[in-house]
């Protein structure tokens, strides 16, 4: 639930920056107002500026922060979620993984039985090479020394 909530306060912080931000680019970029015929001849002279661009971008960033917020909005947990049912939730929980841990343990149980039985075979096979090479009888008996 922490998490969820350090990612949401991140998120806010991160529209506040981008509205911030963009709100500074925009001023910094927007002509200037006329408020007479003065200022008209001095707005002709000025270039383009990519105001619309920078809107452009701006928007999208915001709107993109937006959504984000809103996932994490409803990723948390609901009203009606009451400490009782998160209890049960919690006890189901425990329950699946008693019975993962104990499908886990007989799995490991057999795999250890079973390499056991393949070391048995590996040393089986080891002593009859070692045999063969030495000229002994590949298997003897007890009925035989």
């Amino acid at each position: 639930m922490a998490d969820r909530l350090t990612q949401l306060q991140d998120a806010v912080n991160s529209l506040a920056d981008q509205f911030c931000n963009a709100i500074g680019v925009l001023q910094q970029c927007a002509p200037p107002a006329s408020f007479s015929n003065i200022q008209t001849a001095i707005n002709k002279d000025q270039p383009a500026n990519p105001t619309e661009e920078y809107a452009q971008l701006f928007a999208a960033l915001i709107a993109r922060t937006a959504k984000d917020v809103d996932v994490l909005i409803d990723s948390l947990p609901s009203e009606e979620s009451t400490a009782a049912l998160q209890a049960a939730s919690l006890r189901q929980l425990e329950e699946e993984n008693h019975e993962a841990a104990a499908r886990l343990e007989d799995v490991v149980y057999r795999g250890d039985m079973l390499l056991e039985k393949i070391q048995s075979a590996l040393a089986d096979i080891a002593q009859s090479q070692l045999r063969t090479r030495n000229g002994a009888p590949s298997q003897s008996s007890p009925a035989e020394s």
